[in-house]
């Protein structure tokens, strides 16, 4: 939607999170944000692709990690190869091989890191001592990494690169999200709370009003 409706009302709201985010941290820069949901279907790679590409806009030096090692799409959204990605990478070298498992895109300043190969212990990967090298060291790389999650009601995995972030960002779906497995998600994420950016509500009419009615009913309960 940035490339293809560039002023259309969801690329607007869409540089709108990219600058609330910019003045979420007023102290130290944002160096890595995780895009996370309650449940499969609402939205979270569509943000994250489009938030990626609209920081990469703005002059940022941007990559977006799929850590999805079960079903990630990020590397389908961009039409791009997937023999070799995260999980291939923490499995070889990463201060030596990093830079060949990081594909750029036609974009300028966006680069990307793939899922890769399904691996029978995506939860352990992530939980290793090696993820936790590689996320430092690709922040010492870019202006900023994306990391596109994968759901937290699901399983545990986001959890686990929830610690390793400056900022969460959880994408909820209009009228698809029950209101309580939103609450659960952000529950499950208390220890973290102050990295939590904000909530984007996905997959809204273009109605104010219907917002609006959306936003209170939510914030009442």
């Amino acid at each position: 939607m940035i490339l293809t409706h560039p002023k259309s009302s969801v690329s607007e709201a869409i540089k709108t999170i990219r600058t609330n985010l910019q003045f979420s941290s007023v102290d130290e820069p944002i160096k890595s944000i995780l895009i996370t949901s309650s449940v499969s279907g609402e939205g979270k790679s569509f943000i994250s692709s489009n938030l990626a590409l609209s920081f990469a806009q703005s002059g940022l030096k941007i990559l977006l990690v799929d850590c999805d090692m079960r079903c990630g799409r990020i590397h389908t959204i961009f039409n791009l190869p997937n023999e070799k990605g995260l999980s291939n990478l923490l499995l070889d070298d990463i201060n030596k091989k990093t830079n060949s498992y990081i594909q750029k895109t036609e974009y300028d300043n966006l680069s990307v890191l793939t899922m890769g190969i399904v691996p029978p212990n995506p939860t352990e990967l992530l939980a290793s001592e090696k993820n936790k090298k590689l996320t430092k060291l690709l922040e010492e790389k870019y202006d900023l990494v994306i990391y596109d999650g994968i759901p937290m009601l699901d399983l545990t995995d986001s959890l686990v690169m929830a610690d390793l972030v400056d900022k969460i960002v959880i994408v909820s779906s209009y009228k698809q999200t029950p209101i309580e497995l939103l609450k659960n998600a952000i529950k499950s994420l208390d220890k973290f709370r102050n990295k939590i950016a904000g909530v984007v509500v996905n997959k809204m009419p273009n109605n104010k009003n219907k917002y609006n009615n959306y936003y209170n009913r939510y914030y009442n309960e």
